[in-house]
């Protein structure tokens, strides 16, 4: 599996808080990979680091195969990026918003781009400021796709979208990749959105990748198992348990297969994917590496 982009002890720190701490991952090409995790744990500098708008504090990441610091012309060329807030200019047209980013971008997808919007029924005469959140978001995800790219980062797209305009995105976002074999990494809290489009997971807790994979692999390799109250004690004591919820005289755990934990008599369930990364969610040392040695970066 090539790898769109490619990060190894990958570190980054803001005066004395490390927003990431001795990251290492890949992201599959050609695949909506989602990334998930808390607030601050690190996915909106994840992403800066990987368009170069950041460099690392210690460790490396490679965009496409370039370093996004010493090689900004071929990744910026190459990546479209729309971050949280989405960057518009509120004076300007639609219009004049392509416009701008024909100038910008030399692969600039003119037709395509036009003919994006107005099938959303985005007019293109209307000054941004007096769009919707729904279509300033098309809009955003238009000038980005308009360059072409071959890697597309977004920062919670569909944050604060009403759920048509999320379903619209989406949809947008699941044709582009089967016509273009884009690859896409998508920062995102909304579970059932990612479960939607996504094939391929990336958990980030306090600045460390806690666990990654592809999604139907990573499901199959955990278990909810249910059965009469347990020792929270002998739960807590098993590495294979990911999560452990006692209720009443009712113990229900979340535990990796690769472990020995079976009780005789227990309810045995798939697990689906808001189980699986809440359970992570919840309890951050499960599946994480050890801790980092780095070397210090000046303040």
């Amino acid at each position: 599996m090539t790898a769109a982009i490619e990060a190894t002890s990958l570190s980054r720190r803001f005066r004395r808080v490390w927003a990431l701490r001795d990251c290492s991952l890949q992201v599959p090409a050609g695949h909506i990979t989602a990334l998930v995790g808390p607030n601050g744990a690190g996915k909106t500098t994840l992403l800066n680091l990987a368009i170069g708008l950041l460099a690392p504090s210690a460790g490396g990441i490679r965009t496409l195969g370039w370093d996004p610091q010493r090689q900004p012309e071929p990744v910026l060329e190459r990546v479209g990026y729309v971050p949280q807030d989405r960057p518009l200019y509120p004076d300007f047209t639609v219009d004049e918003t392509l416009h701008m980013g024909r100038a910008l971008n030399p692969r600039w997808d003119e037709g395509g781009t036009r003919g994006r919007l107005l099938r959303r029924g985005i007019p293109l005469d209307r000054r941004v400021r007096h769009l919707s959140g729904g279509q300033r978001a098309q809009v955003s995800l238009a000038l980005a796709l308009g360059k072409r790219p071959e890697l597309l980062l977004l920062d919670e797209p569909a944050a604060a979208l009403d759920p048509l305009a999320r379903r619209e995105l989406l949809t947008e976002l699941v044709d582009t990749v089967a016509a273009d074999g884009t690859t896409v990494l998508l920062s995102s809290h909304l579970i059932a959105d990612v479960e939607r489009v996504c094939d391929h997971l990336v958990i980030l807790s306090q600045g460390r990748v806690q666990l990654a994979g592809d999604i139907d692999a990573l499901r199959e390799q955990h278990r909810l198992l249910v059965g009469p109250r347990m020792d929270p004690a002998v739960a807590a004591a098993d590495p294979t348990v990911v999560s452990a919820r006692h209720a009443g005289r009712e113990t229900a755990l979340l535990v990796r297969r690769d472990g020995a934990l079976s009780p005789a008599g227990w309810r045995s369930e798939p697990v689906s994917l808001e189980e699986l990364v809440l359970a992570y969610l919840e309890n951050p040392a499960a599946g994480a590496p050890p801790p980092p040695t780095l070397v210090e970066a000046a303040s």
